[in-house]
């Protein structure tokens, strides 16, 4: 090893950083997480450090470095932009054995401040030994997506009670299967819902129950997001590689599904309009049969579980058969489309709310508030509404909304073959059967979906002529 790996209590301890720039105020505010009592010497401190130094959080030695300001210190940081002045810092502190650090320079120093993955208590630090700074952080990068926040506050709750896990499990195999039970069951989960107290009393449960500890299944309802990869959320990711089950739409693209724990069981539940179906209730019973057996199961949908994904029907089901349920959100189409066509969903000018419609089933749009379809200023964003353009755009213009109104269909969002295809309401019915839009698509019905034809970034788009003017194009008018 070039270095030798250690954790540093500072807690109440006196440490120095040379500097007042953003550098140093960086290095001061570890330093101030870490407990340490920080003085920064510096001719200048820029604004938050005077702040700090006002309010009494830091002393500020004012004037250029002198050697008698490392008397008493632990240890300093050179974190100025002269590298002379944070050699001569680093050699005084030598003389004085106190391990000193320069900005960027790994020769000169003699500890490195590592990259950090923060749970406290649990840390991880990440070090190259100054060869490759930026290789520590994507290594960073990869850790802050796998581990749990919740770990931070299992760890705090397995130190509050480990004299009492030794007492009870006295052999180390027997401690070792609890703590694997405390991290893969039910005490993590409810921590991650905040829920402290619930989590405390099932592990004391647990702990002087005559018997081991059962895993109890569970089901997490994920959302995949619109199909990028990208997207996906890092709770999402964790839950993915977690699972012992995966249950999951024909939505869900190959790419989120590969991002999945390898030797998870994958069953496909269809769920997507003309495709194949499974029933919702066959759907239930593979949930509770799976999570009854001790497994951990993911139930994946496209976007997000709550948004047309009958993510309340199964959690209802799940929790009246005393199932334990998490929901890791995902990102709803209408938000993620939008985002990838350059459509902003609200603008002051054009839109100041927005209604998220769906237009699946064969009366949907029958029961639909006919002054909110005709109300000005607001963005319809409609889901699964191929089969059902010709009937949604006579019902809109019915009541209210005009023939000329910009509209914007999204095929495939964030996809590689995503399509966008602009219009206005009128022209709906004809666009839809000329370009042959397919599922999935989402329509953005509104002023604010002309910004497409200026603003898209992603895919391929498709622009029909329009008698009327862009909204891009009549604000530099």
């Amino acid at each position: 090893m070039k270095l030798y790996p250690i954790f540093a209590d500072l807690h109440g301890l006196p440490v120095l950083v040379v500097g007042g720039g953003s550098v140093a105020r960086r290095k001061a505010q570890m330093l101030l997480g870490a407990g340490a009592r920080v003085s920064v010497g510096a001719p200048q401190l820029d604004e938050e450090l005077a702040h700090q130094a006002e309010g009494g959080e830091i002393t500020w030695r004012c004037g250029e470095f002198a050697p008698d300001w490392l008397e008493g210190m632990w240890l300093v940081i050179a974190a100025t932009d002269d590298r002379q002045l944070n050699a001569r810092v680093a050699a005084e502190a030598g003389k004085r054995r106190i391990f000193a650090n320069v900005v960027d320079d790994a020769e000169q120093s003699r500890f490195h401040v590592p990259a950090v993955v923060d749970r406290s208590p649990l840390m991880v630090a990440i070090s190259t030994a100054g060869a490759a700074p930026a290789l520590a952080r994507r290594v960073r990068e990869t850790l802050e997506q796998v581990l749990d926040h919740g770990l931070g506050a299992l760890i705090a709750l397995a130190q509050r009670h480990r004299a009492r896990i030794v007492q009870c499990r006295g052999d180390l195999a027997s401690r070792r299967a609890f703590y694997d039970w405390l991290h893969d069951g039910p005490v993590l989960s409810l921590l991650r819902r905040a829920r402290p107290q619930q989590a405390e009393r099932v592990l004391l449960d647990a702990l002087h129950a005559d018997k081991g500890v059962p895993r109890a299944g569970s089901v997490t309802l994920v959302g995949a997001g619109p199909g990028h990869p990208g997207l996906l959320t890092l709770q999402a990711l964790r839950a993915l590689n977690e699972a012992d089950v995966i249950l999951h739409d024909q939505l869900v693209s190959p790419e989120i599904l590969s991002m999945a724990r390898r030797d998870a069981e994958r069953i496909d539940v269809g769920k997507r309009c003309g495709g194949r179906q499974v029933a919702q209730e066959q759907i239930h019973r593979l949930m509770l049969a799976h999570a009854r057996e001790g497994r951990r199961v993911v139930r994946l949908k496209g976007g997000d579980p709550f948004v047309f994904g009958r993510g309340g029907e199964e959690i209802t089901f799940l929790r009246r058969h005393g199932i334990e349920c998490e929901v890791a959100p995902g990102i709803t189409a209408a938000v993620a489309c939008a985002a990838f066509a350059g459509i902003p969903l609200t603008h002051r000018d054009h839109a100041q709310s927005i209604c998220l419609l769906t237009a699946h089933g064969k009366d949907a749009t029958d029961t639909l508030d006919a002054r909110m379809l005709g109300a000005e200023r607001q963005t319809l964003a409609v889901y699964m509404c191929v089969e059902r353009v010709d009937a949604l755009t006579e019902r809109l213009i019915a009541n209210g909304r005009a023939a000329e109104t910009p509209v914007a269909i999204v095929e495939n969002g964030s996809l590689p073959e995503q399509r966008v295809i602009t219009g206005t309401l009128g022209d709906l019915p004809r666009l839809t059967r000329r370009h042959a839009v397919k599922t999935p698509a989402l329509l953005i019905i509104g002023e604010v979906a002309a910004f497409a034809t200026e603003h898209a970034w992603f895919g391929e788009r498709i622009t029909e002529p329009s008698p009327s003017l862009s909204l891009a194009q009549a604000a530099l008018a």
